[in-house]
């Protein structure tokens, strides 16, 4: 008689855990995480490969919202169907190592990249003496592994830049961009721009944008004269510009894939927000100013998998990184239409990250993004006083969102708010709870037993 209140009560208790988004330590069954589920005991400890995917901007506001708009407010998107689900701090510091509560992409890249923090705006050095910091993805290199790196920003951008090179500044992009770097260039010792020092890495897959970077003229050095795109092809690259190039390269030697002059073009557009708010609207969801033979991200994806599950990669496994880098880009200019589109492009990437795994149980998968955005979703009646826009969702409804960090024609800010963090596989268990940015470096290490 006693025993089944008590089960009763575990059963209750377990449920209301659940509703309230707290893990359940319990062998979860496949079905209610749409998907495969890591709590087994056959899942291996040690990862032969991660895949590290970042929605860059992508907080929870930009979760729901795309979650809202295209599988409607009870769907669940495929970065929502991961079995282990926590959330991470993401503070820069000042060159003190006091806390900056609003971080940039080049600060909390640098968090992951190398598991220390930095002033906003420096790549993968030191806060307070400029120094270079060893990352994840040379300690990869170092281990054998193949590297990779996927991104819908210039390659040159933030996050991607974090890997695979060290900078005073971010902007520090190509050649002709290294004014904020003047200890940087290689005329002072340096390693040179982030562009060339990309290459330099002899990273096996870099496939995204700022074809006009690599395009610059190099100054100093042994490559004096050439553009950084010929620097590439003197290393043994192997330079693609769209999707048919990319579908052709093969593996054996290294691939960069160039596909837009500055950052890829948004796959949807709209209307902006504006101030008083917008005729309710539906997305346009081709865009006319994206190039006919732009790969998406999930191709880039399935193709960066396809050659790092190749040569040295098929023996000694792989690191590789993927960006939705313009959910930050369309959240700065109040874009809802153009932030949701590149949320589904990069849902449908982690899918794609998913499915490799589910094939190949020793890869650990995460999905989390850098920081916090301005998005907000407010009731229709709500009069906000910044910029507002109302959306006519898949399911037919009205939704407003709301951008007010920043007054009416300036970018909309980064937020300082913990952000999702979402795992499977091996030692997937350690984004469980509240962790921080810089953890997730040692996850990685971890899970690949990297020295």
């Amino acid at each position: 008689m006693g025993s089944r209140p008590y089960r009763r009560r575990l059963a209750w208790g377990a449920a209301a855990l659940l509703v309230a988004g707290i893990a359940v330590p319990a062998a979860a069954s496949a079905a209610e995480h749409h998907g495969p589920s890591d709590v087994s005991s056959h899942t291996p400890k040690k990862a032969k490969n991660v895949i590290l995917l970042i929605g860059d901007g992508m907080g929870d506001s930009e979760i729901t919202l795309a979650r809202d708009y295209t599988v409607g407010a009870a769907g669940r998107l495929n970065m929502d169907k991961f079995p282990m689900t926590g959330a991470y701090t993401t503070y820069a510091v000042d060159k003190n190592g006091k806390p900056d509560y609003v971080t940039d992409s080049a600060a909390s890249g640098t968090g992951w990249a190398t598991g220390r923090k930095t002033v906003n705006g420096r790549i993968s050095k030191t806060p307070g003496t400029d120094k270079p910091m060893t990352t994840v993805l040379e300690l990869a290199q170092r281990g054998g592994l193949a590297t990779g790196s996927v991104t819908t920003a210039e390659l040159t951008d933030a996050t991607p830049a974090v890997l695979a090179s060290h900078a005073t500044d971010r902007s520090c992009q190509g050649p002709a961009d290294m004014k904020a770097c003047p200890n940087d260039t290689v005329a002072k010792g340096g390693p040179g721009s982030i562009a060339e020092q990309s290459v330099g890495h002899k990273v096996d897959v870099l496939l995204g944008g700022g074809k006009a970077r690599f395009d610059q003229k190099i100054t100093e050095g042994r490559y004096q004269g050439m553009t950084v795109t010929q620097q590439a092809e003197k290393l043994g690259y192997q330079v693609v510009t769209d999707a048919k190039g990319l579908s052709s390269a093969r593996a054996g030697k290294p691939v960069l894939g160039l596909f837009a002059p500055g950052n890829v073009p948004v796959e949807w557009t709209g209307k902006n927000a504006a101030v008083g708010g917008t005729a309710a609207q539906r997305c346009v969801t081709n865009n006319p100013d994206r190039k006919a033979g732009t790969p998406d991200l999930e191709s880039q994806t399935r193709k960066a998998l396809e050659l790092l599950n190749t040569g040295k990669g098929k023996k000694n496994g792989f690191f590789l990184q993927v960006e939705g880098a313009s959910i930050d880009k369309r959240d700065h200019a109040a874009d809802p239409c153009g932030q949701i589109g590149e949320t589904a492009a990069f849902d449908r990437a982690v899918k794609a990250a998913r499915e490799y795994a589910a094939q190949h149980p020793d890869t650990l998968v995460v999905t989390t993004a850098d920081h916090g955005h301005s998005s907000q979703i407010v009731p229709l009646e709500a009069n906000p006083p910044g910029l507002s826009s109302t959306l006519i969702t898949n399911e037919g409804q009205q939704l407003k969102v709301n951008y007010s960090t920043n007054t009416p024609g300036q970018s909309q800010e980064h937020t300082g708010t913990e952000v999702r963090i979402a795992a499977q596989g091996p030692q997937s268990q350690r984004v469980l709870g509240v962790t921080d940015q810089t953890e997730l470096f040692t996850t990685i290490r971890t899970a690949l037993s990297l020295r």
